[in-house]
């Protein structure tokens, strides 16, 4: 299992390397003068732009650029800002909080309805609950995030009037009160394909020789499902999640915006708007990063759930 962790982690580095050179190449293939940017558009003196260039290390050429910009995010110093001159450590700060909170409780609420969801939808196969279930997946799917918002700002004002959607938080109860209904709108995706996968990998699992063996056996209805059904069924679900939770921070944008949550999602935006490619480049780097190490854990866990994986 050692050697299987260190693949991974070495793979992640690698992947994360050449993620940032192809960061760093396309950001700059954009037309836009980063020094009219710093400028507003302003007319100045020669001695202005060159002191400009020279502050954000412009005048120096593309591949000192690179190892300036890496050395600074191996010390956690993202740069400074074209469109704010400011330092990037201090605008995407307070946003990493929402967008990670915004993304990370969408997965567990996703987890938490999916997998059962999936189960019972196998138990009960080709049943009216069954079916139900297959529907109400398939509205789930077919709905964009920011559709399922508004239906949720919706209903929830006629139940409960003084629900604060927008506003700042000042503890965490607050900050996860104000986070909940957008989480919910942003997991519906995910819900509805992880609670497919679940359902016809457990169907699998149910229909597999071993299951038979322990029903004979006198084995619990219970416990093969639990024990040993769930265990199975739960690999390719992980997969999807893994890959659903980098496109969950994509359709953070709308869910953001919709509830006016200051998160990464539209910052990012706001960034390539105003070509500020110092915060686009840092903003995407560090997605990239959060979707590998997702995707290195979730590794990491199905092989540790089925040893199969790792021995291949």
């Amino acid at each position: 299992m050692g050697k299987f962790i260190l693949k991974r982690i070495g793979q992640l580095i690698l992947s994360l390397f050449i993620a940032s050179i192809l960061v760093f190449i396309f950001v700059r293939l954009s037309d836009t003068d980063p020094v009219a940017v710093i400028l507003g558009g302003k007319q100045t003196s020669q001695e202005t732009i060159q002191a400009i260039k020279e502050k954000f290390n412009l005048d120096k050429p593309l591949f000192q650029q690179y190892l300036l910009w890496i050395d600074g995010l191996f010390h956690g110093d993202l740069g400074l800002s074209f469109k704010y001159q400011t330092s990037i450590n201090e605008l995407i700060g307070p946003r990493i909080l929402t967008t990670l909170g915004l993304v990370s409780a969408s997965s567990v609420i996703a987890l938490v309805i999916a997998i059962p969801l999936g189960i019972f939808c196998a138990v009960k196969k080709h049943t009216l609950w069954d079916r139900a279930g297959s529907i109400f997946s398939l509205i789930l799917a077919g709905c964009p995030s920011f559709f399922v918002s508004i239906l949720l700002i919706l209903l929830i004002s006629a139940v409960a009037p003084t629900y604060p959607f927008t506003g700042t938080y000042a503890n965490f109860a607050e900050y996860c009160q104000r986070l909940f209904v957008p989480s919910l709108a942003l997991a519906c995706t995910m819900i509805a394909l992880a609670s497919r996968v679940m359902r016809s990998s457990m169907i699998d699992q149910i229909n597999a020789p071993y299951t038979m063996t322990a029903v004979a056996k006198g084995v619990p209805q219970s416990r093969i499902l639990f024990k040993h059904n769930m265990k199975n069924a739960v690999i390719p679900v992980i997969a999807i999640v893994s890959i659903q939770i980098g496109s969950m921070v994509v359709g953070a944008v709308l869910v953001e915006n919709v509830f006016s949550l200051s998160g990464l999602g539209s910052f990012l935006v706001d960034s390539i708007t105003s070509s500020d490619y110092a915060v686009v480049q840092d903003i995407t780097i560090m997605l990239v990063f959060l979707f590998l190490v997702i995707s290195t854990l979730a590794d990491i866990i199905y092989a540790a759930i089925d040893p199969r994986i790792r021995l291949k």
